[in-house]
Formats: C-alpha cells, sequence, structure tokens
C-alpha cells in the first residue's frame, strides 16, 4: 500500500536486516525498530594480491557468502523472512566488477577500491588538463581509487571484453550493483541498479544530474549499455528473489558503506561529521543539498537520497590503510595472532618509541593524494621493539585521521568541536584516547558501533514505512563513551611535527 509521500506503508514485519558487504568480510545484520542488533553474522573472503599494489576478490566467493551469512543472520534469531519488513544494502564502493548478463559469471575477479594498477591510466587520461580534469563534474580528482577507469583498464586488457561489452553482453556494477542483481534474481530477472551515493564514486557520474556522464564514458572508452540504472538510496527496488530464506522481502535501501555509516549516525544535518576506523579510514561531513568543492585535497560525494527528495552531499576524506595495516602485522609479519591483540600488546610501552609508521601501502589518499608513495617506517633504532611498533600502527590511523580534519575544517569554515566515531577498531579504547589527544576534541562511539549496516537497514525501512522520518533516526542514536583529550598542546603539536616529517620519507618510492 502506497503512503501519501509515495512510499509503501510497512507490510507488519518487526524487523529490517541489512547485508554489509565490505572490503574484508560480508557481514547481515537484522535490527528492531530502536536500531539495535538483533541478530549478525559474518564471513572473510579471499584478499588476491596478483602483483605489488594489485589487489582482487572473487565476486562469486562474495555472493556465495551473502547467501551464507544472510541464511545465518535469521537462523541464529529463529526468524522467517516474513519477520522482515525490509532489507538494504551497504558495500566497499569503488571495488569494480563486470560479469556476463546471461550466465552470471563475473569475467574477471573485482579490482579492489585500493587497487594501483590504473595509475598509467590515470595519468594518460589526466594529459595536459591535470588530474583535475572532472572534478568539477564529478567531486573526484582522477585517481587509481575510483571505478571509472578500474573498468577502462578491463577493457583494454581482458581479451575480447570489448567487444562482448560493446555488444551489450556484459554488466558493470560496483558490491552494491553485483549483490543487489543475484539478490533479485540474477539471470532470471536481477535488477541492474545503484545508487547515487555508490554511482558518485565511479569517476562517470555528473554531481549535478545525478546521471551517467555520456563524455566522461567516452574519453574512458566505456560503453554506456555497462552501466546500471541510478536509483535513489531509499526507495523500493524490488522483492527479494524467490529461491533465498527471505523472499518477496522489499530490498528498498542502497548506500555506499561510508555514506550509511554517517547516515546510521544521524548525520542528517549540514556540519554533522562522523568518522569510520575499518580497512581504511573515511571521514564524511555533510554539507547540506549543494556541493561543496574542495581546496584541499578532499572529495565531493553524494550523503544520500531519499525517495523523491533532494539529494545531500558530504565532503569526504579517505584514509586507504588504517584497520588493514592491522591485519598487515598479523598476516604478514606475525606481531600478533589475531587483530583484537593489537591493544594489549601496545599497551606493553608508553608511547611509540620514537618510530612512526606510514602504512602507504597503495599510495597516499586524502588530503595528500600521492600514489607514488610507499609504506615506511621511520626512527628505528635498538629500543624500539613490537610494543612500540603496534603503538606506531595505532597512531598512525590518529595522525592520519588529523590530517583530514585539518583539511575539512580549511573547506567548510567549520570547526570541529567534537568527532563522532564508528567501525570495528572503536573498541580499541587505546586508540580512540590518543585520536581525542592529537586532536585536542572529545571522541563519541554510539552504543551501535555497527553503524554503517545500521545506515543501510535506516533507508531500508524509511521506504516502507517502517521508520517514518529522520526524526526516529535521531532519536534512535545513542552515545555509548566518550574520550576527552589528556594531552598536552605542545605535546600534542611535537608528535604531530614528526608524523609529517615521516610521511615526507614515503614519497617518491613507487
Amino acid at each position: 500500500m502506497a503512503c501519501e509521500d509515495g512510499r509503501v506503508a510497512n507490510s507488519g514485519g518487526k524487523y529490517v536486516a541489512a547485508i554489509d558487504q565490505g572490503t574484508t568480510s560480508t557481514r547481515a545484520m537484522i535490527f528492531d525498530h530502536r536500531g539495535r542488533v538483533v541478530s549478525s553474522e559474518q564471513v572473510e573472503h579471499q584478499q588476491i594480491f596478483p602483483g605489488p599494489g594489485w589487489v582482487e576478490h572473487d565476486a562469486a566467493e562474495i555472493w556465495v557468502n551473502t547467501r551464507r551469512v544472510a541464511a545465518s543472520a535469521l537462523a541464529s534469531a529463529d526468524l522467517k523472512g516474513s519477520d522482515l519488513a525490509a532489507c538494504g544494502i551497504t558495500n566497499q564502493r569503488e571495488t569494480t566488477v563486470i560479469w556476463d548478463r546471461a550466465t552470471g559469471e563475473p569475467v574477471h575477479n573485482a579490482i579492489v577500491w585500493q587497487d594501483t594498477r590504473t595509475a598509467d591510466l590515470c595519468e594518460r587520461l589526466a594529459g595536459s588538463q591535470g588530474v583535475d580534469r572532472y572534478r568539477q563534474r564529478t567531486g573526484l580528482p582522477l585517481s587509481t581509487y575510483f571505478s571509472g577507469p578500474k573498468i577502462a583498464w578491463l577493457l583494454e586488457n581482458v581479451a575480447g571484453l570489448r567487444t562482448r561489452a560493446e555488444a551489450g553482453e556484459l554488466c558493470f556494477g560496483t558490491m552494491d550493483s553485483w549483490c543487489a542483481w543475484n539478490m533479485t534474481g540474477g539471470v532470471d530477472g536481477g535488477l541492474h541498479i545503484t545508487d547515487v551515493t555508490n554511482a558518485s564514486r565511479t569517476m562517470l557520474m555528473d554531481l549535478t544530474t545525478l546521471d551517467w556522464d555520456p563524455e566522461i564514458c567516452a574519453d574512458m572508452g566505456i560503453p554506456m549499455s555497462l552501466l546500471p540504472e541510478i536509483r535513489s538510496s531509499s526507495e523500493v527496488y524490488g522483492p527479494l528473489r524467490d529461491q533465498g530464506p527471505a523472499a518477496g522481502v522489499p530490498l528498498s535501501g542502497i548506500l555506499g558503506d561510508q555514506q550509511a555509516a554517517t547516515f546510521g549516525q544521524a548525520c542528517l544535518s549540514p556540519g554533522e561529521a562522523k568518522n569510520t576506523y575499518g580497512t581504511g579510514n573515511f571521514l564524511l561531513l555533510n554539507t547540506g543539498t549543494s556541493p561543496v568543492f574542495s581546496d584541499h585535497g578532499l572529495l565531493t560525494t553524494v550523503c544520500y537520497k531519499i525517495g523523491d527528495d533532494a539529494a545531500h552531499y558530504a565532503l569526504e576524506g579517505s584514509i586507504a590503510v588504517t584497520g588493514s595495516l592491522i591485519q598487515w602485522l598479523r598476516d604478514n609479519l606475525g606481531i600478533i595472532s589475531a587483530a583484537s591483540e593489537i591493544e594489549a600488546l601496545a599497551a606493553t610501552v608508553d608511547d611509540n618509541g620514537g618510530a612512526y609508521f606510514v602504512p602507504a601501502f597503495s599510495g597516499l589518499f586524502a588530503p595528500r593524494w600521492r600514489p607514488d608513495a610507499r609504506g615506511v617506517i621511520v626512527g628505528l633504532t635498538r629500543y624500539v621493539n613490537k610494543g612500540h611498533l603496534a603503538r606506531a600502527a595505532l597512531e598512525a590511523s590518529a595522525f592520519q585521521t588529523r590530517e583530514v580534519i585539518e583539511a575539512m575544517q580549511a573547506d567548510s569554515g567549520v570547526t570541529l568541536s567534537t568527532l563522532k566515531v564508528d567501525g570495528g577498531m572503536v573498541v580499541n579504547e587505546l586508540l580512540m584516547q590518543f585520536q581525542a589527544d592529537v586532536l585536542g576534541v572529545p571522541v563519541v562511539r554510539p552504543v551501535v558501533n555497527e553503524t554503517t549496516a545500521l545506515g543501510a537497514a535506516y533507508a531500508a525501512g524509511l521506504a516502507v514505512g517502517y521508520w517514518k522520518s529522520e526524526s526516529d533516526i535521531r532519536n534512535n542514536w545513542a552515545q555509548d563513551k566518550t574520550w576527552l583529550p589528556k594531552m598536552s598542546a605542545d605535546r600534542r603539536d611535537d608528535l604531530y611535527a614528526k608524523w609529517n616529517r615521516a610521511v615526507e620519507h614515503s614519497f617518491d618510492l613507487n
């Protein structure tokens, strides 16, 4: 039944589900009307590294994992599909997959947002106009980060792919599109769609019209038949496939992961910001219904669009490597056996021992945008032990966040008074205290930490009337813990100056 505002009336389901397809894992979460977690299931997927700076995922594996966690989340709470009012999707954003329309098979591994193989292609596209060639239309600099150059690389380097793309045989999508297509039927009528937040990360969408830009597509040699239909972040797209445990439940919300976290943190007014600590760190500032373009290395992106309402925009600072640095210490160096051990190890020392870790594994993103940068550890002496390295790894996240916040304040003219935080790393109290110290402002963690999935659930629930308005989202937000700065200004500035000198040692190493 339709409501007066064009949204769909709640069908009576007690809960809302969200699929959170992330960089390292896929999670299904079920929420109640207060925005509290009823059930959660998560499975990691393989990280594939074909060469230096190359990162891939097996999209078929991710689809298997999506089905698995969705069924498990329902089963673990003893729920049926009929208990769900709606389902939303949130996802790692720029990761690029192309698949065959007829078979549903990916034609190549997905190229992950961290991947740097398109550096030469981006330089070629920039030409004499430079990296800002498309910034006024897309809000983005030419960078290996975004999806458009990844599509172009695949069409240029995988035999026969361009011919098949031009014949209309293939679909491109970021991971939301891949999940949505499969979740709504796949080869049996699956919807080839994306939302405005994910489309704004491709470098192919005009921020003003919210449509694909034919000129940019032509410049990159991308047939527009490859591209999904751009929809709002909150509307009923269609029912979930008949074969699944939630058959017929409306798929009604899609948000890129960082925009979803912003929504889940109730940053719904201009000037409100959040920082997500995940595989990377992502700080978004809601700038309202007009795009604000950065002079300090930040991205302009769509924050969300609810149904027929005007789109809201954001300034974003993207940091490539934060949580994944802890995984690297675990998997590559064996300093820890589980990511959860990093805090205890870092707490065995009082400071970093003079060591600074610059994790430029995929170059440096905002605000520096240095694809030539590579990871370095600066200040090593015989005194430094693994506890100091653990602390330096955590501190790197906080230092990089300060860089982004300074750029954001310069662009917006707004002085940060409090930082809302979320994501997997915010359970690390040592990191949160250091973040407050190095910023000199309070850091606030909400009761529901996994706000990425919650934001997608909110978008889906709004579309079906499960939540009536954005006021419900604000009312649900609740503070869990606040860290107040304890460090002196002189100490804070000294550490930050040494961090900046360390970053300079990472340049020109590619």
